[in-house]
Parts: C-alpha cells; structure tokens; sequence
C-alpha cells in the first residue's frame, strides 16, 4: 500500500453549526502564507496527500498546508440537511479561513467542485486570496431562464427520491471493492494508491460493509440555474494571480459531449484579470493523483 511521506494530522472545527473536518500537512504556526486545498464533488480532504507527497521540502518547510472536508463528505457532518447549496462553500470557506488565517490572504488550491468554489470565493472576497490555482474547475453548461420550471420540478422530486431512499450510495463488501471501484473509474489510478485512498474515501459499518464517505443528497440536481453571466462578474473581480491548471485528457468533452467545451472555458477565462493556463499530460480529470509530481512542481513554480 501507498506510504505517505508527510503524515497528515486531523482537526475538527464549529464551523456554522458542524463540525467541519480538517486534514493539516507541515507547520501549525507559520509566518508563511497558508496554503489551502478543497476538494472536489464526492471527493475528501485525503485526496490530495500524494500532491502533498510530492512537494518539495524547501516549499513544505516552514508552511501550514490545510485541506477540509466539505460539509456532508468525509468526517465532516452536514447537519441533518437534505440538499447542499453552493453559497454554503463559500461561506464555510469565509469561516474556516477566519479560523486558521484571521486577517491574512491564503494560497488557494481547488479542485472539480472545489477550484469552481475557489473562483467564486475568490472574486466575492479578493482580499483574502493572494494566488488562486483552479484544477478543473470548469464551471457548468450556459443556463436558459426557460429551463428554471423544470429544474425546480426535478429538484423537488428528487428530493421525495432521496427520502424514500432510491438515491442511497451503493456499499461495498470490503475495501478492496472500493478500490476496485477508485481504478474503474480513474484508470490511471494505481493499485497502491487505490489500496490507500479506499480507506479514507470509505468507512465500515457495525455489519462490516464499507460505505463512501459522501451524503447521497450531494447527488441532488441543484435547483437554481447556472448563470454565467453572473459567475463572469465574480470572475472580473478576482484580484489574485490565477493558475487555471486542466488534464491532457479532454474531460469537458467526455461529460458534456459538445454542450460545453475547452474553449467555451478557455472564453470564460478571459474574464479574470489575471489569468494563465497550464496541462498536466497523461492525465485525466483526477490529476492530482495521475501526476502529483507535475503538479506540485506547477503549485511551487506559481506560488513562489
């Protein structure tokens, strides 16, 4: 199984009313800036050890490297909610950073999910990020206001799917499913870190299945559209130096099959003040465990 060459130690905040999960590399306490990492959907806080691994020790020394658990993933609780909102990130975000850095910028790293919810935090508090580096955070497909009846219908009966309980993760027998389950769906992933990730992707039961550490709510459709328009003015306003880094591998094209492309988000891009773009090759959308080597060396060349 995968050794780590940084251990991580683990920390439970209030954050909000939950109690927020938080995975913690190198220094308590450090004059450094603080470097921040979320995660993406389905996805926690372990996910990025190997990137952490792969670091330099002249870049680890002497910094405070923090990764969360989002609401409802891994160990952190989601308050009995039956639906996530994107606003919640943000503002779980706005309080962990009072927590760990009051009245300082952080480096910001996000991925999927995450590098969507650095971008809009970013440009809705640009006083706290000194550089922003966005692994796939692609953003969604362009909305119709015509769309919004249906989407709230599909919301809804969701909802009643979740509550009858149609919409529950599938558990697995042992932890081997689960890795086997990671390598499906990341065929790059090796078996050693597959092995190692499992354990902290899943947990067991009192019956000995292992269950994924992910509230099935995250599988709801959002009711509320996706706006470009307004994402656009949030992006102008981040102030931060950005490193928009994406996968050789076309992830864009895989999921929306030409509803939304590369260049659409390369366009999107253009509204960020500060904007340059990097690929990690032989890779694809979980690139930060394909080849944490290239980008830990893209996260250290960009934040020095």
């Amino acid at each position: 199984m995968y050794k780590e060459k940084r251990p991580s130690r683990s920390e439970f905040v209030p954050i909000r009313g939950i109690n927020y999960h938080t995975l913690h590399w190198g220094e308590a306490n450090s004059n450094l800036t603080p470097l921040v990492l979320v995660h993406g959907w389905m996805d926690v806080a372990a996910s990025y050890q190997f990137a952490v691994d792969a670091l330099s020790d002249a870049f680890v020394q002497g910094r405070s490297i923090i990764a969360p658990d989002w609401r409802g993933y891994g160990k952190t609780g989601a308050n009995g909610a039956d639906n996530f909102w994107f606003p919640d990130y943000l503002a779980d975000l706005d309080f962990l950073l009072d927590h760990y850095a009051p009245g300082r910028p952080v480096d910001l790293v996000g991925h999927s999910m995450g590098g969507n919810v650095a971008m809009l935090y970013a440009g809705s508090r640009p006083e706290r990020i000194r550089k922003l580096i966005n692994l796939e955070g692609f953003g969604m497909p362009a909305t119709r206001p015509s769309q919004a009846p249906g989407r709230y219908a599909k919301w809804m009966d969701e909802l009643k799917s979740l509550h009858r309980g149609e919409m529950a993760l599938k558990p697995y027998n042992d932890v081997d499913g689960v890795a086997r389950r990671l390598m499906r769906t990341n065929p790059r992933l090796t078996q050693d870190k597959a092995d190692w990730l499992a354990r902290h992707w899943a947990a067991p039961d009192a019956q000995g299945q292992w269950n994924i550490l992910g509230d099935a709510a995250h599988k709801i459709t959002n009711a509320q559209l996706y706006r470009v328009d307004e994402v656009l003015e949030i992006y102008q306003r981040i102030s931060a130096p950005t490193l928009a880094v994406e996968a050789s591998d076309d992830s864009l094209g895989k999921w929306w099959d030409g509803k939304y492309t590369l260049a659409q988000y390369h366009e999107r891009l253009q509204s960020v003040p500060q904007a340059t773009t990097a690929v990690v090759q032989d890779a694809g959308h979980m690139l930060h465990h394909d080849q944490p080597e290239q980008l830990a060396r893209l996260i250290e060349d960009f934040l020095a």
